[in-house]
This record gives C-alpha cells, structure tokens and sequence, in this order.
C-alpha cells in the first residue's frame, strides 16, 4: 500500500498542503485545524507512509461532512495526573487529541521516568509513528497504540479479533536519525486477505504473532482507552468518534546518561548500515532510515503522487467543489 506505480507524478509539498487545507476547510474544519491536519498527512507522505497520508483527507472530509465526526474539536483533559492524563477527543479526527496527548507527557515523563496518556472518543489518529516520532524529538523512549470499535460475532474467524490497529515504536539518538518501527499489526493478514492461508502453512508463528499483536493494540488502545466490546455501550454524539490511544513515554536519564545511550544508537545506526541487506534489497537500515531520506529528499524533488492517489484527491476535491492546483 506503501508503494509508488510507475505513473507517480511530483507534487511540491507546498501545493499538496494546500489542496489538503482548502478540502478540510470546506468540509467544515477551522483553518487553524485545517493546516494542522494538513501538516500531519504531508509530512505522512514525505515520508513515503502513503497509506496514512494525504490521500486519507477523502475519508475524512466525507466524514465531517456527513455529521459523522466533529470537525472543530475542542479536546479536554478529563483526568490530569503526575504521570497520566486522560484525553477526549471531542468527536473529532484522533490527530488533536492524540498530539496534545503527547505533548503533555514531555514534561510528565521527564519528572516521573516514565508517563502515559490515553485518549478517547475521536476519529482516526492516523499514523501511530507521528506521535512516536514527536517524543522522539523530545529525547524520549516512545510507544503509542489505537484501537477501534469492533463488531464480532461467532460466525467470523478469530483474526477478526486482532482488529486492524497499528503500534509504533521511537528511540532517539545522538547525530543519527531516531529508529522508528511504525506498523499495522495485520497487515496483509487480515482475515479475507488472500495471503492468509499461504502464510499460514509456511510460518504458523507469524501469523499468531500478528494476531496477538492485534489483541494487544486493542485492550491497550481501546478497551483502556473507553471504547466498548460492546457498541451499545458506548455515548456518541459522533458515530465516527469509535477510536482510542494510548501514549507511553520513558525518559531515558533514570537508567543511563541520554548522551552514553545515544552514542550507542548511533554506533547501532552506523555499523548496521554496513551489514548485508535483506534478499532483494540493496540496502541494510534499521527502522525511521529510509523515511528520514525520503522526507529530506523529496522536501526538494516533490511527493510521488501515482494515479490511484491522485484520483482519490480529484474525487474528493470535486465533492467540494475543488480544481486540483496539479
């Protein structure tokens, strides 16, 4: 999902944002939000994370509209401790309620070690790597998870189970970039995935682990985060605002000198990149590299954008009235 066709065209990122804000704007979202979310589904593409990028505004644009999440959220803090704090969301897209999450762990981690947000009724929260990556930038050890409403019954298989969440890992470093491992949980193994069966018979263990990562992604990331097993149980006045997070940060000074563990990392980062890649790769890294590259080159050479994203912008730009600037 993460691939570029061969038909990729270059937009500027400039000019990707701005489609991204008008499109939020006339769906009903303040502008300050507008280039907030703009932001957070550019930067996605730089980085080559396509699936959680800009291409998303045509989903949620058609959720704002149609009532189905509030567009000018107002998160708030519903319980604020020394080491934990709670956040609803308001019924909006997760992004605000999940970055003001995390912001408010910098200091809370760097007090106590260790510290956990959890948010709670919004939308999306797009990419878990964001927020990872937003600690990370803090010097601080990063974990985040979502989870989402699930509709079970006996008739499906157990992966349905495992849902479809993602978690993300962040660790900083010293003059290397922070390694970041940002991924679904199920992906290509979702249950009429028609990779399931094949996978199955050749590593059994990869795909229970899979699904037990799933599991996990949702006790933590929903279940804890107030969204119910049971859809009745939950109070909606935004029938799109079924997700939730969870939010750890640990602060690495209570164990080691930061500058000792990043000279590490960096000597992790730099003596990997000399080892043998992986069957048809040319390159050895470890997680957050090639991403790191890819925003920094593609700042210049513009997003890869293929026909299949370009039409689903042209799709939801039409909607609203909108000519794509490219």
């Amino acid at each position: 999902m993460n691939e570029v066709g061969q038909d990729a065209i270059r937009v500027q990122a400039a000019a990707m944002h701005d489609l991204v804000g008008e499109i939020a704007r006339k769906a009903g979202m303040p502008e300050g939000k507008a280039d907030f979310l703009a932001d957070m589904l550019v930067k996605n593409d730089l980085r080559g994370v396509f699936s959680h990028g800009t291409r998303q505004i045509a989903t949620y644009a058609v959720l704002m509209r149609d009532g189905l999440i509030n567009p000018d959220p107002q998160p708030a803090t519903v319980s604020d401790n020394p080491a934990t704090v709670i956040v609803d969301g308001d019924g909006g897209l997760g992004y605000f309620a999940a970055a003001w999450g995390a912001e408010k762990l910098i200091a809370k981690s760097r007090s106590h070690g260790i510290a956990a947000a959890v948010t709670r009724n919004h939308g999306h929260i797009g990419a878990a790597g964001i927020y990872a990556r937003q600690l990370a930038e803090h010097g601080l050890i990063a974990y985040v998870t979502s989870g989402h409403q699930l509709h079970l019954n006996p008739e499906q298989s157990i992966m349905r189970a495992a849902g479809g969440s993602p978690m993300a890992f962040a660790v900083p470093s010293g003059e290397a970039v922070p390694m970041v491992l940002d991924f679904g949980t199920m992906h290509d193994l979702y249950a009429d995935s028609p990779h399931v069966p094949a996978l199955f018979n050749l590593a059994p263990g990869l795909v229970f682990r899979s699904m037990g990562l799933g599991f996990m992604c949702q006790a933590l990331g929903g279940f804890l985060a107030g969204v119910p097993l049971d859809e009745n149980e939950a109070t909606r006045h935004y029938r799109g605002a079924n997700q939730g997070s969870l939010i750890i940060a640990l602060d690495i000074a209570p164990f080691m000198s930061p500058a000792a563990f990043n000279k590490q990392m960096d000597a992790y980062m730099e003596q990997t990149a000399r080892m043998q890649p992986m069957p048809g790769y040319t390159r050895a890294t470890l997680p957050g590299v090639l991403e790191a590259e890819r925003e920094q080159a593609w700042q210049q050479e513009g997003i890869p954008v293929d026909s299949s994203h370009l039409a689903a912008l042209a799709k939801v730009a039409d909607l609203f009235g909108i000519s794509l600037p490219f």
